[in-house]
């Protein structure tokens, strides 16, 4: 706002909305453009908002459902819609950005974060699934042949592990070390 002229003008430039006050009536709906006006001293004051596109960087950290933090940052450009300037001015002020922005911002980027989450899960589910039907035409093609190798390497580790265990004994089959017992 300049004051170049006397106290009963006030000046508008260009990329900037005023909004009047008024000490007995309060707040004037209507939005004031650019330009000199007329005011009436002591009883009017004008609040002067910037209505150009203002880019403002919020960062945030938010937490995923899987209990992760996930930090953001996101460059937002806003400016006031010009005919709710009065209402903007008498509900939040004139820091209305730092008002709502923050809290805006936040929930969105939740909204973001559990989108991706779910899309990650949807995509691994679908991978899982694409893994599945692989190995069952492979076993349908090879037979259980494959699964043998597996049990047999799955044998060969747990008798590995065990060889090598302090508190382990080991007492051969067909030997009859148990006192003779007959199998039942």
């Amino acid at each position: 706002m300049s004051k170049t002229l006397p106290d009963q003008y006030f000046i508008v430039d260009g990329g900037q909305r005023a909004v009047i006050f008024d000490r007995f009536t309060g707040v004037k709906k209507n939005v004031t453009g650019e330009g000199t006006h007329f005011l009436v001293p002591w009883v009017q004051r004008p609040i002067i908002f910037s209505i150009r596109s203002t880019p403002r960087n919020v960062a945030v950290v938010t937490g995923s459902r899987d209990l992760q933090n996930v930090n953001i940052t996101l460059r937002i450009l806003f400016r006031p819609i010009v005919t709710e300037l009065p209402n903007i001015y008498m509900n939040i002020g004139q820091d209305y950005a730092e008002r709502v922005l923050p809290s805006i911002t936040q929930e969105v980027l939740k909204a973001v974060v559990e989108e991706q989450v779910k899309l990650a899960r949807i995509i691994k589910a679908e991978g899982d699934s694409k893994g599945a039907e692989l190995v069952s035409e492979a076993l349908q093609k090879a037979g259980d042949g494959l699964i043998e190798l597996r049990k047999l390497e799955a044998a060969e580790e747990i008798c590995s592990n065990l060889s090598r265990a302090k508190n382990v004994a080991y007492l051969p089959g067909g030997q009859n070390v148990l006192l003779n017992l007959q199998h039942v």
